[in-house]
């Protein structure tokens, strides 16, 4: 591959097994892809997928074209037929024919990640080790799309356009009845597969489960306990032998050894106090544990006795306590139909956050 530019050199090569998903035509401004993450349980990437809340997600939408079949790819004497001496100007890259065939390993249909109505999608690599989707587009005389005319003029617009938000575009082949567009491989998963998310059962929610970044992110850790959940409303109901942390336990869950997405949230309610009180959920303030102390102290509207003296309380602290408090007295519901899922607790806190940075904010 000669070039008239420069490409960026490729960093570590991700070889999890991933579906890339395109536009049903060459035509369209959203030609380029997205990848879809097959990730197993237990893998890493998949882990924090199934978890988080991702914001500031910024991507193209790829549709899908239609259900046609894959095609048959072509045999290796049909590929060597077209085996000639000519090369395509694209941009900063020049791709050969036998570039195109050794990125793909002559189209090996096991490189097929995805399908649309006019192409199918391969993952290559090219000869530099840099992974790339090779987008070739299908033999369909009836297709306007593919004329060689609509081709070259999405190709122009392809090459005068540049952003960090849209799939970058590395090079093309036009050749006898080959269209083919080499494009950025997306390696960190689409926006569906984030709203798609597999929910999880963990049942050992508690402050010593949740790790901190160096900026103070959380994540969850030891899912010896975890169960996969089929939806994420409170209704996917696991039989099993109650386990868990005395104290962070959902106390439903242990009379009828039923655990659901809403066990986890009890757990999480826990958690909650256990940040505003500084007080372990087995410690005892006089008669009582942590948690029925302070859910009693909440309901005669005293919760500034109960926050952690250890905090500089001002105004919006004691605001944020008394919020973060309600927000736990729901988790905490004896009947766990009526706890709030972990997308509404999200967004309690996402607002509970808002309102205590105004009032910071005006105080100062």
């Amino acid at each position: 591959m000669s070039r008239s530019g420069s490409l960026s050199s490729a960093g570590g090569i991700d070889t999890t097994s991933q579906t890339y998903t395109q536009s049903s035509d060459f035509s369209s401004d959203q030609s380029s892809g997205s990848v879809r993450s097959t990730l197993s349980t237990s893998s890493p990437k998949s882990t924090q997928k199934r978890k988080k809340r991702v914001s500031d997600v910024i991507l193209s939408c790829i549709g899908l074209g239609s259900d046609d079949k894959v095609q048959n790819p072509p045999s290796p004497y049909e590929l060597q037929k077209k085996k000639t001496s000519f090369e395509v100007i694209s941009g900063n890259v020049r791709f050969t024919w036998d570039e195109i065939l050794r990125a793909t390993s002559w189209f090996a249909p096991d490189l097929i990640v995805g399908e649309g109505g006019s192409s199918i999608v391969y993952r290559g690599k090219l000869d530099n080790g840099k992974d790339v989707a090779v987008k070739r587009a299908k033999k369909n005389a009836n297709d306007e799309h593919l004329t060689n005319e609509s081709f070259q003029t999405e190709i122009a617009t392809l090459q005068q356009i540049s952003h960090i938000n849209l799939v970058g575009f590395y090079g093309y082949l036009l050749f006898e009845d080959e269209k083919i567009i080499v494009l950025e491989w997306v390696t960190n998963g689409n926006l569906r597969q984030h709203l798609d998310y597999k929910p999880l059962i963990h049942r050992d929610i508690k402050s010593s489960n949740i790790l901190l970044t160096s900026t103070l992110h959380g994540k969850i850790a030891d899912f010896g306990l975890a169960k996969l959940a089929s939806t994420d409303d409170g209704d996917t109901v696991v039989q099993t032998m109650a386990k868990g942390t005395h104290g962070y336990v959902d106390p439903e869950y242990f009379k009828t050894n039923q655990v659901t997405n809403k066990s986890d949230v009890y757990s999480y309610g826990v958690v909650l106090l256990e940040i505003v009180t500084g007080k372990r959920p087995t410690d005892r303030i006089g008669d009582r544990f942590m948690v029925d102390w302070a859910m009693t102290e909440f309901r005669k509207g005293n919760v500034r006795s109960t926050i952690d003296p250890k905090l500089t309380i001002d105004s919006a602290i004691i605001v944020a306590a008394e919020r973060i408090f309600d927000l736990a007295y729901s988790c905490l519901n004896s009947d766990r139909r009526k706890r709030p899922s972990m997308d509404e607790c999200g967004k309690i806190l996402w607002n509970i956050r808002k309102a205590y940075n105004d009032l910071a904010r005006n105080a100062n």
